[in-house]
């Protein structure tokens, strides 16, 4: 008995990573608010009826896929600001980003077009994981002798500073391969986007440097 449960469990798990892969996948042509069940379960091919053995609606799908797409990277978010000093975190940061933008461009796609989009449970979501992103931000920061006589308040909001930036470098990188006709960015234009991301986020850390002064 218990194997068979083992098995169905195994096939229910699959059928529903095949719902949040196909969604995925329709997400790049279109918005979440216009995306149908039937359009999910015709591109995994199964029943309409078999979307809410795993989901209650194509929101609570949304809110999974959120789950999905940031929910794994709060050990790479805390890496980018371990403690180092300020150039080599720049460094460690970008080219996390960028790696993270080549190896999973459509999740990176989904949040930055669903973080203001029409759906409120996702921007929720999505602003929880955000949160949370800034409060490991914050702790990991705070370790800092730099941060010797920072409150609690501005040190999250240094976090979130450096948080928004993330999300805009992982922008510019998505920005600049799509923008080419190669599957890849050449070079040159990740070198581009790579020395402005870089400036950008040392101006942060200027600006950090000066905030008690």
């Amino acid at each position: 008995m218990s194997h068979t449960l083992g098995i169905r469990q195994a096939q229910k798990q699959k059928t529903r990573q095949a719902l949040l892969d196909a969604a995925l996948g329709l997400l790049e042509e279109q918005s979440l608010s216009s995306l149908g069940l039937r359009e999910v379960t015709r591109a995994v091919g199964v029943a309409p009826t078999a979307f809410y053995r795993h989901f209650r609606s194509t929101e609570d799908l949304g809110v999974a896929l959120v789950e999905e797409a940031l929910g794994s990277l709060h050990p790479m978010i805390r890496q980018t600001v371990a403690p180092a000093d300020s150039g080599q975190r720049i460094t460690r940061a970008v080219e996390l980003i960028a790696h993270h933008v080549d190896t999973y461009p459509a999740h990176v796609r989904f949040i930055a077009r669903e973080r203001h989009g029409g759906v409120q449970p996702v921007r929720q979501a999505i602003r929880e994981q955000l949160a949370r992103f800034a409060e490991e931000v914050k702790a990991e920061l705070a370790k800092d002798p730099e941060s010797d006589g920072w409150n609690g308040e501005d040190l999250l909001m240094l976090a979130h500073l450096y948080v928004d930036q993330m999300l805009i470098t992982a922008s510019l990188f998505m920005e600049a391969s799509e923008a080419t006709e190669s599957a890849e960015m050449s070079g040159e234009e990740r070198e581009r986007v790579t020395q402005l991301a870089t400036r950008q986020m040392r101006l942060i850390s200027v600006g950090r440097r000066h905030w008690l002064g």
